[in-house]
């Protein structure tokens, strides 16, 4: 890993979706159940292409998926079980779709995605950023097929009428996270377990993608927004499933006073050492409660199920696909997971508080109001949106006093480092 002025530079990269948590995302709590079979509601940052001509019958649509990994991974696991859901939710039969799973992120993805093309399949999904430009090249060859390709950045400048991309406001989950994790902090003062100086959280992350520093910041002001005095430290393991590096991360982070930790990476290395130690811990991508019983306080994830009924009932019905989609807490898109056995007094109150404010547009994550950057107030910040190096700074990110995170493409693009998180020196690549 390189010093921290090289990591510093690194933070305008464009992300991976990664997550964490064990294989049980099911039980959910404070936000609007997903999977209800209706069409998510459009979000104001979509960009609408021609409509298809016709639909599909839907006696012989066929879908196909394509997941970076297996369901070992809880990353692609989030994708398997909304991509079940939703077929299942559709009435389609099992000769309809068909997984591909374990696809790299290289030639590999349009190899999968021609075959399945070639199979019959009227609409195609891939999960992991890298598999971009692989579905790309395919969407050119087969015109007649929808792409639609998750965490991606390039369809609102490919103009591909077949390629499309998804995501969602996963930084609301994060925030809603952060309140839990500084309700625990808050806790842990008062009954003098620490000092209000003590309050600092630990952060494993995978790389210094965007998407990734737009996560752990919406954590970090979540928790803020109830713990004055809490800071953050975050390090970077260079991968997204490296279960012996998350583990020694975490361990790294308590052994240098990190009093609760929470992470963005795939395996139970992080959480698991949280248990070990007696160390409250915030997951991500699905309840780790069964196998960390006494530390694990909440997680957020993304629920793909509502964007996959949407991108299928498209097809369905001969409509045009957006080419950037943004999933919400309204469209059910963004979810939390059930409230560990030993959260503070008042956590769920505080929750239903600010998801309310969040959906009615009172509160917004990256309130410019609520953090500095080298002690100033961000009154303008340009963003690169278009992901086109001769456009770097491409447009103005700050409206009306916030960082407008997701409204100008569905890929996250926040790349400010605030005051208050600290980057490690971590090795990697």
């Amino acid at each position: 890993m390189k010093k921290v002025f090289a990591l510093l530079l690194a933070l305008a990269m464009v992300f991976a979706l990664a997550a964490c948590g064990d294989a049980n995302p099911d039980a959910e709590t404070s936000t609007p159940t997903a999977g209800t079979g209706e069409e998510p509601a459009e979000t104001g940052n979509v960009t609408e292409e021609p409509g298809t001509e016709g639909g599909a019958n839907t006696e012989d649509l066929k879908v196909g998926f394509i997941f970076l990994h297996d369901e070992n991974s809880t990353y692609d696991l989030n994708f398997m079980n909304a991509a079940t859901a939703a077929v299942e939710a559709l009435g389609l039969s099992e000769d309809q779709y068909e997984f591909r799973t374990n696809v790299p992120e290289g030639q590999e993805c349009y190899d999968a995605a021609a075959e399945l093309a070639d199979g019959g399949c009227d609409i195609i999904f891939a999960d992991s950023f890298g598999h971009e430009p692989y579905m790309i090249q395919a969407a050119m060859e087969f015109p007649e097929v929808q792409f639609c390709h998750s965490t991606g950045t390039r369809a609102h400048t490919e103009g591909l009428d077949n390629y499309h991309n998804a995501f969602a406001s996963i930084y609301e989950g994060r925030y809603l996270a952060g309140i839990v994790a500084g309700l625990k902090l808050n806790e842990m003062i008062d009954s003098g377990e620490i000092t209000a100086d003590e309050a600092k959280m630990g952060y494993v992350g995978a790389y210094t993608y965007a998407e990734v520093l737009s996560g752990y910041t919406s954590f970090y002001l979540g928790a803020k927004s109830v713990c004055p005095s809490v800071t953050m430290e975050v390090t970077f393991t260079g991968s997204w499933y490296d279960e012996t590096a998350e583990r020694e991360a975490a361990n790294n982070l308590i052994n240098n006073g990190c009093v609760l930790i929470s992470q963005h990476a795939d395996s139970m290395g992080a959480p698991s050492a949280c248990e070990d130690a007696g160390v409250p811990n915030v997951s991500y991508n699905g309840s780790t409660a069964s196998a960390c019983p006494d530390t694990y306080l909440i997680s957020s994830r993304i629920d793909w199920e509502p964007y996959y009924e949407y991108a299928i009932n498209c097809v369905i019905n001969g409509e045009a696909i957006d080419a950037d989609w943004t999933g919400t807490l309204e469209t059910g898109s963004v979810v939390l997971t059930e409230l560990g056995a030993n959260v503070a007094e008042g956590t769920q109150e505080a929750l239903d508080e600010a998801e309310a404010a969040l959906l009615d547009g009172s509160l917004h994550v990256f309130d410019t109001s609520t953090f500095t950057v080298g002690g100033e107030t961000v009154t303008t910040f340009m963003a690169d949106v278009d992901t086109d190096a001769e456009n770097a700074g491409d447009t103005e990110a700050i409206v009306d006093g916030y960082f407008a995170e997701s409204e100008f493409r569905s890929a996250p693009y926040f790349t400010l480092q605030i005051d208050g998180i600290t980057l490690l020196d971590v090795n990697y690549g």
